[in-house]
C-alpha cells in the first residue's frame, strides 16, 4: 500500500493563535508581518486527480493503493461557503477552486453557485475562478458558467500528444483537453487561460508550438518554471528553465512587447505580442511566465489556501497549516461562532511572513530540497 503522503494529523498542524475572540471586527483590509493585504483565497476541494502528473502526483506515490481522504474528512459545500464569507470580510475579492481536480468533486456547480452568491462589504461581486486539467471541462462547461464561474484555468503541458500523453501519465489525448477549453470558451468561460508547466529536457521543445497555437485565440498562455512543490516530486534545479530563457525562444519568432500587471500581487509577468508597428496587438493577444524559482514574487503575494480538509496554508511551499475544520466543528461540542473564526483568520494571516522562494534563492540546493513541504496535490497551484 502506498505511503500516505499527507496524514490527517501531524506536524503540519499548527496550533491556532488565541485568544480567538481578541481581534478586532473585520474592517476589509487585513496586513501580514510583511505589510501584504489578504486578497485572494484559493480552495481545494478534492485531494484526486485523474491525472498522475510526474511534477505534481507521480504514479509510483499515488497509486491504485493510495488512500485518499474519506468523504467525510472533505469540508461540506456549507462549510467551505461559510469560510469563504468571512475571508471575505477580511478584504478576499477571489475564489479559485483547485485541487486535485475540481471537476471530480459531485456537485461542484452547487458549491459555485453558493460562492457566486457572496459579495464584498462594499457589495461587490467576487471574482470566482477554477483551475482544472480540463479532462471534463467540454461536458461541465456551460453548467459550470450558469452557477456563476467567471473563468477557468486549464493545465496543458504541449500539443505533442506523445508528450502530453506522457506527462499526464494516464494516455489522456491532449485533442480532449482543447476540446474542453473551446467549449470554455463558448461558454462565456474567458478569458481562458492555460498554464504550462516547463521541463527542461521534457517538454521545453513545446514552447513554440504551444504560443503558435494559441496566438491570436483569446486565450492566454502562461509558462511556468517547475517549481520545487511538496516532497514527491523528484524535483531538481537543472530541471528547470528559467523564464528569462523562455521569453528570449519566443523572441527568436514573435516580437514581444512588456506589459504592466493587471492586478495587484500577480504572478504573471505579462508580455504582448506586437503588431507591424511595434507597439502590443491586442488582437493577437499576450503570454505571460511565472518565475517562482528564479525570480521570487514573495514581496506582495496576497493568496492564503485553504485544502478541502480545512487546513489553512499561509504558502504553497508552506510546511505547516492550521485547522479550521477542527475550530468549526468543535469536535462534535460545538464549533466556534462566526466571530471567533474571524479572529483565527486575522491572527494566522497577520502572523505570516512566510518568504519561501526569497529564501530559497539564499540557500544551498540540498538544504532546500530537504525542506519538508506540503504537496500541491493537496491545497492546489
Amino acid at each position: 500500500m502506498a505511503e500516505r503522503v499527507i496524514p490527517l494529523v501531524d506536524h503540519r498542524t499548527a496550533p491556532l493563535p488565541t485568544p480567538l475572540a481578541s481581534a478586532p471586527a473585520p474592517a476589509g483590509t487585513l496586513l501580514d508581518a510583511r505589510g501584504r493585504p489578504l486578497r485572494d483565497l484559493r480552495i481545494s476541494v478534492t485531494d484526486r486527480c485523474n491525472f498522475r502528473c510526474s511534477y505534481c502526483m507521480p504514479k509510483e506515490i499515488f497509486d491504485n493503493d493510495y488512500e485518499y481522504l474519506p468523504h467525510s474528512a472533505l469540508l461540506s459545500f456549507e462549510e467551505i461557503t461559510r469560510l469563504a464569507r468571512l475571508f471575505v470580510a477580511h478584504g478576499v475579492h477571489k475564489l479559485r477552486l483547485t485541487g486535485g481536480e475540481p471537476l471530480l468533486r459531485k456537485g461542484i456547480e452547487t458549491l459555485i453557485g453558493q460562492l457566486a452568491a457572496l459579495r464584498t462589504p462594499a457589495g461587490d461581486k467576487l471574482d470566482i475562478t477554477l483551475t482544472t486539467n480540463a479532462s471534463l471541462l467540454a461536458r461541465k462547461a456551460r453548467s459550470l458558467r450558469e452557477a456563476g464561474l467567471d473563468r477557468v484555468t486549464v493545465s496543458l503541458d504541449g500539443l505533442d500528444d506523445a508528450v502530453f500523453r506522457r506527462m499526464n501519465d494516464v494516455d489522456f489525448p491532449v485533442a480532449d483537453v482543447l476540446a474542453g477549453i473551446e467549449a470554455a470558451r463558448h461558454a462565456g468561460l474567458s478569458p481562458v487561460k492555460v498554464n504550462m508547466v516547463v521541463k527542461r529536457g521534457t517538454n521545453d521543445n513545446q514552447i513554440l508550438p504551444m504560443a503558435r497555437h494559441f496566438r491570436g485565440t483569446g486565450v492566454v498562455l502562461r509558462f511556468i518554471e517547475y517549481m520545487d512543490v511538496g516532497a514527491t516530486n523528484g524535483w531538481r534545479m537543472d530541471e528547470v528553465l528559467p523564464s528569462a530563457d523562455v521569453i528570449r525562444l519566443l523572441q527568436t519568432e514573435f516580437p514581444l512587447v512588456p506589459l504592466g500587471a493587471t492586478a495587484e500581487g500577480e504572478t504573471a509577468e505579462r508580455w504582448g505580442y506586437a503588431g507591424p508597428d511595434g507597439r502590443h496587438d491586442p488582437t493577437l493577444g499576450e503570454v505571460g511566465v511565472i518565475s517562482s524559482v528564479t525570480q521570487a514574487f514573495c514581496g506582495d503575494c496576497n493568496r492564503a489556501r485553504l485544502s478541502m480538509d480545512g487546513k489553512l496554508f499561509l504558502c504553497l511551499f508552506a510546511g505547516q497549516g492550521y485547522d479550521l475544520r477542527a475550530l468549526m466543528r468543535g469536535d462534535g461540542r460545538g464549533g466556534a461562532p462566526d466571530a471567533g473564526i474571524e479572529a483565527a483568520i486575522a491572527a494566522i494571516w497577520q502572523g505570516r511572513a512566510d518568504h519561501y522562494s526569497e529564501l530559497r534563492a539564499s540557500l544551498p540546493a540540498d538544504a532546500a530540497q530537504g525542506m519538508r513541504r506540503v504537496e500541491m496535490s493537496y491545497i492546489g497551484g
